[in-house]
């Protein structure tokens, strides 16, 4: 009994122990709840303080150039981990302190919080041991990078139009949506130093927006084609102190760059000089995508290159005004510059240069310190005649823009030759001479005559149409653009080059084309001549042959006005022969020995009446005449069996057009034989007979299969063309109106004047197929609408049309839109006219697709459109302009549906409207805002909340000061979008 009680007896001493081995800690924990949870507070608040005591070290070496390593990251992020679980414990905490030791079922969430404290004491307990065995001298690993490098180079302060630009790209940089910058500009116009001083200025500790401070600033030169994407790597691995093998594989090494600045915040990649587009990829830089950090931005001379790098956005670098010029002038020349004697020849010497830094930079330079003024007419003499004056300008200014001549594709000349001659086809043509065609020409030049002079010497290679090599002309003359070597004139429709690079162009290829007047006995063996706007009176009668030559440009000199009798003699390989604005009264008959001339031009020769036979000129392809007084066709004409285009005017000719005379010109491609009506003071007198001239000839225009545009003047009795798909672009006028096309505008456009009828469907063939109608005092608009097909119609113009606006009969609405595809409406002197909605109710018109609107000297409209019912404003229209009309009250009148009836105008004109008063409705799209002399205007018609878009308001600075405003903030958040008038 003993045995067993004693058995009994351990066991369950031993079960005690057990047990209160098990609950012992449970009932300590919640007991010693608050007290363990204070003490843990404590420990956590001094991890926290030795974390930042780290985090701190590691910052600071980080802006030293050092990286933390490995271990070190991986600490602070454990810690980061530890504070966020802690943080999270913070409302069981809570609640457990507020619990009653009774409750047992509570008591138990207390055991369960002070067991998951315990765990975290454990982790921090071991994290601090960690930390203190990095020691002082373990924080970081020593990569030894500086986070922006110095780069030696010229400071742009005190240069305005510099420092915008460097502004611009530093508000790029902040944009989260940018993450690739193109700049591009022509070579010498400062885009490396540009982005030289961008670097310096990221140097600066004043840089004050975290989005500026990149981890690691990469500056990379990249070498000229082909270029070696080694050489790119060993660069950036450089700067990174990352070893590579320069000699090793491609893929190892982007797999190197790759992981190093993956390991970066972020980072700052320029690609200075870009010639060839680079694919990130294969170097090893991680592609920046929104919302990164990370950024690359590229300067090159080539727009094309900047695109195919997948930029987000571009910025163009222009060259400087003349004022910005001459200060940096004078930096680079010194006082010199400033001597009575020197100063002009100093200037000139600068408007030389046309505001190109690197030139004005090194022609100053070499200038500095010379004080005789021979020197300085020596230098300005040969930089107008596109001879560098010393080795520093050749080296430093004009092979730098030869290499971006160099990098043109080309095409040589002979093996062009040859492939034309066994008729293969060479489409591409040649962009290096299209480049120097262009220094012939010392002003803007319209691109539709450059084209075409291109094409008569055969540089756009052969094509099957001119519209073929018209749009290749257009291809090269944008591949020239991106490049910089040619550049937007003011005018439309025009190029122009910048003076420096013409005088590289001359000397890169001083046989290419000649442009001086005093050499032009001296011509003998070059291959074009071009004496434009050179105020030219004769033209020697005995001029050296030049056997070479291929085009002849003699235009724009209106004091000449003979030509000796055998001056074409000299010239058996001309190809192009331009008179054009000269004052000439008749050509010589040595023309006619002109066998291979492609382009004769004769345009706005307005003296000349008439012209020797031409029968030999049988390769000739382009015939222009326009504004000219021929009073009867050339003879010979009828063999021109190559001609393509053929621009003749017929209201001065003195006889009719002979039977089957277009049917002996099969290969014409483009016909204008539109009225002459620039400078005519008897144009009503010569209208009736030049509207007879042509319908006799007009069958045989309509079986010229190769005919592509036709622009040509009819009566009203001759309208019977039955089909219109052949031609791509017409100009059919009918009446005294016209409104001139460019070529490459495929408009299919018939302007109609003074005709009171429609009534007979006498303009129903042609107006099936036409995109733009102009009408000019016409009447019976609803009988021309109703009768007609219109779906093709894109642009309407009426101008001085009197129409009853009555609605019509009740029962009589039109459900469909008979002009469904209107995109352009433009009324003029449409003095009936109340409102748009009565002009569409009128012929039923829903405008569901018209975009832009112009209303001019409408005296009786009083609002442009009234909303509800029938009718409500169109939901695409993007542009409206209104001027000149003394009545308008109102733009939109009874407003239903404001949610819903929103414009979407984003320009919006408005001009000489003195009776409106207001702009009631809310314009929440407009960017663009013009108001002239609307002075009952005094408020903005859109809020502080809803003018983010607003990019422009135009108006005179009286009116702009009078406006009333909601918010006093207004006024000066839109004032940088204001323009003076």
């Amino acid at each position: 009994m003993d045995i067993l009680f004693n058995a009994v007896g351990g066991f369950v001493v031993e079960v005690g122990k057990f047990v209160c081995k098990c609950i012992y800690p449970k009932i300590e924990n919640i007991v010693r709840f608050s007290s363990k949870i204070e003490n843990l507070k404590e420990e956590m608040e001094k991890l926290t303080k030795f974390r930042n005591d780290i985090k701190g070290k590691v910052e600071e070496a980080e802006g030293e150039g050092y990286k933390p390593k490995l271990d070190v990251i991986k600490w602070l992020e454990d810690v980061c981990e530890l504070q966020k679980e802690w943080e999270s414990m913070q409302d069981s905490i809570a609640t457990a302190k507020t619990l009653a030791y009774k409750c047992c079922p509570k008591c138990s969430l207390r055991s369960e919080v002070s067991t998951q404290a315990q765990k975290i004491q454990d982790q921090l307990h071991r994290l601090i041991e960690v930390g203190e065995n990095f020691g002082s001298n373990l924080v970081v690993e020593n990569y030894q990078i500086i986070k922006v490098e110095f780069i030696p180079g010229t400071s742009i302060e005190g240069q305005s139009a510099a420092t915008k630009n460097l502004n611009k790209i530093l508000r790029l940089l902040e944009d989260d949506k940018v993450c690739i910058i193109g700049v591009w500009g022509t070579g010498g116009v400062g885009k490396t130093s540009l982005v030289n001083n961008l670097n310096n200025k990221l140097r600066k500790t004043d840089v004050s927006s975290f989005k500026l401070s990149f981890g690691v600033v990469i500056w990379v030169t990249v070498p000229k084609p082909p270029i070696d994407i080694r050489n790119v790597q060993t660069q950036i691995a450089s700067r990174l102190n990352l070893k590579v093998d320069k000699e090793g594989n491609v893929k190892s090494n982007a797999s190197k760059i790759y992981k190093r600045l993956k390991q970066e915040k972020s980072f700052l990649l320029i690609l200075d000089d870009v010639w060839e587009a680079i694919n990130l990829d294969d170097v090893g830089v991680p592609q920046p995508e929104p919302p990164a950090r990370s950024k690359v931005i590229i300067t090159s001379r080539s727009l094309a290159v900047c695109k195919q790098m997948k930029i987000d956005t571009e910025m163009k670098v222009y060259t400087l005004d003349e004022d910005e010029s001459w200060q940096l002038f004078v930096k680079n020349a010194g006082d010199v510059a400033n001597l009575v004697d020197i100063q002009p020849l100093a200037k000139e010497i600068t408007r030389e240069c046309d505001g190109l830094p690197l030139a004005i930079t090194v022609i100053g330079t070499s200038m500095r310190g010379k004080t005789k003024v021979e020197l300085w007419e020596d230098a300005l003499k040969s930089l107008r005649m596109s001879e560098p004056h010393n080795k520093d300008v050749t080296d430093k200014v004009y092979e730098v823009i030869k290499w971006s001549f160099d990098s043109l594709e080309s095409q040589d000349n002979e093996l062009y030759s040859k492939q034309r001659s066994k008729h293969v086809k060479n489409k591409r043509g040649d962009i290096r001479s299209c480049f120097l065609y262009c220094s012939l020409y010392p002003a803007a030049i319209s691109t539709e005559d450059l084209i075409k002079c291109w094409w008569a010497e055969g540089f756009l290679g052969v094509h099957d149409t001119y519209e073929e090599a018209y749009n290749r002309g257009i291809t090269i003359i944008d591949s020239l653009k991106d490049a910089c070597l040619v550049e937007e004139a003011h005018k439309t429709d025009c190029v122009k080059m910048h003076d420096v690079v013409r005088d590289v162009a001359i000397w890169i290829d001083n046989s290419f084309g000649l442009t001086d007047i005093s050499h032009i006995e001296m011509s003998a063996s070059v291959k074009r001549i071009s004496l434009l706007s050179k105020e030219i009176q004769s033209l020697p009668d005995n001029f050296r042959e030049c056997p070479e030559t291929t085009s002849l440009l003699l235009q724009d000199n209106d004091l000449l006005s003979e030509i000796p009798h055998e001056f074409f003699l000299a010239f058996p390989a001309l190809r192009v022969l331009n008179l054009s604005e000269t004052g000439i009264r008749d050509m010589p008959c040595s023309i006619d020995t002109l066998c291979q001339l492609r382009a004769l031009i004769l345009r706005n020769c307005y003296d000349l009446k008439e012209l020797p036979p031409i029968g030999n000129l049988f390769n000739l392809e382009l015939f222009d005449c326009d504004n000219t007084r021929l009073c009867c066709l050339p003879q010979g004409m009828d063999k021109l069996t190559n001609l393509r285009l053929l621009n003749l005017p017929v209201d001065y000719l003195e006889e009719s057009i002979i039977h089957g005379f277009f049917l002996k010109l099969p290969r014409i491609e483009i016909l204008n034989m539109l009225p002459t009506k620039t400078r005519d003071v008897d144009w009503m007198m010569r209208k009736n007979r030049v509207t007879l001239l042509v319908p006799t000839s007009f069958d045989e225009i309509s079986s010229l299969h190769n005919l592509t545009s036709l622009f040509i003047n009819l009566d009203n009795s001759s309208i019977l063309i039955r089909d219109h798909t052949w031609m791509k672009r017409f100009h059919i006028e009918i009446g005294e109106t016209s409104k001139s096309i460019p070529f490459n505008k495929s408009i299919k456009m018939i302007s109609i004047s003074h005709c009171e009828t429609f009534s007979n469907g006498e303009l129903s063939g042609m107006l099936h197929f036409a995109s733009h109608l102009h009408l000019l005092k016409c009447g019976g608009l609803r009988k021309l609408i109703a009768n007609n097909s219109f779906d093709r119609l894109k642009s309407l113009h009426i101008e001085s049309c009197s129409c009853d606006f009555t609605p019509a009969e009740e029962g009589n609405e039109q459900f469909d839109d008979p002009l469904p595809n209107l995109e352009h409406l433009s009324l003029f002197s449409v003095h009936n006219l109340k409102s748009v909605s009565d002009f569409g109710q009128l012929l039923g018109l829903r405008f569901y697709g018209l975009r832009q609107m112009e209303i001019s000297s409408c005296r009786n409209l009083t609002c442009l459109f009234i909303v509800g019912g029938y009718f409500s404003v169109p939901k695409h229209l993007e542009e409206v302009s209104v001027a000149f009309c003394h009545r308008l009250t109102e733009l939109l009148v009874q407003w239903t549906h404001f949610s819903s009836e929103i414009p979407r105008v984003r320009k919006l004109r408005l001009k000489e409207l003195p009776k409106l008063r207001t702009l009631r409705e809310p314009w929440d799209h407009i960017e663009e805002l013009k108001l002239i002399n609307c002075y009952e205007i005094t408020k903005l018609p859109f809020s502080i909340q809803t003018s983010n878009k607003i990019r422009l308001i135009k108006g005179t600075t009286e009116w702009w000061n009078l406006l009333e405003w909601d918010d006093i903030n207004f006024k000066s958040n839109l004032e940088h979008c204001f323009l003076k008038k």
